[in-house]
């Protein structure tokens, strides 16, 4: 059983990573990702199922990618934030997340997401005092619709 969440450092961590997550996804769907890579740590990984992309580049590679397919238009909702680990200046947050994505530019016909996915999210606090990405796995636990956008080399 995860420790429960009392002192209010704890619940200070738990309000900024989640204010955190959603800045990273914010920049995913209005900006293309195109900053994406500085959320990470330098040889930080992000995991979407069974496609890893490692290091800063590995992940401005992928976002540079998925914007060269043209227009698409991406919705990441995140919910049920919950602090697992917190050790100092490392912390796993445990969120759902569901994707809305179709290619193409708004408005596009409203359907089911095209995935919901468990996130687990190691991140490290660096000496600027900014929270990173060791490790940001997406583990998908529905999917249908629309396929998702991973490169198939990823």
């Amino acid at each position: 059983m995860a420790q429960e969440l009392s002192r209010p450092a704890d619940l200070a961590a738990l309000t900024t990573l989640t204010a955190f997550v959603v800045d990273y996804w914010y920049e995913v769907d209005r900006n293309w990702g195109r900053n994406a890579q500085d959320f990470y740590v330098d040889d930080g990984e992000f995991v979407i199922g069974d496609k890893v992309m490692r290091g800063k580049e590995g992940v401005a590679g992928f976002y540079r990618w998925r914007e060269s397919r043209g227009e698409r238009t991406a919705r990441h909702l995140v919910s049920n934030c919950r602090l697992s680990a917190l050790d100092g200046d490392r912390a796993t947050l445990e969120c759902v997340m569901c994707l809305y994505a179709a290619d193409g530019r708004p408005v596009l016909p409203s359907l089911p997401a095209i995935m919901i996915a468990d996130v687990v999210a190691v991140c490290e606090r660096g000496a600027d005092g900014r929270w990173r990405f060791r490790s940001h796995r997406l583990l998908p636990v529905f999917e249908g619709g629309v396929p998702a956008t991973i490169p198939p080399d990823a």
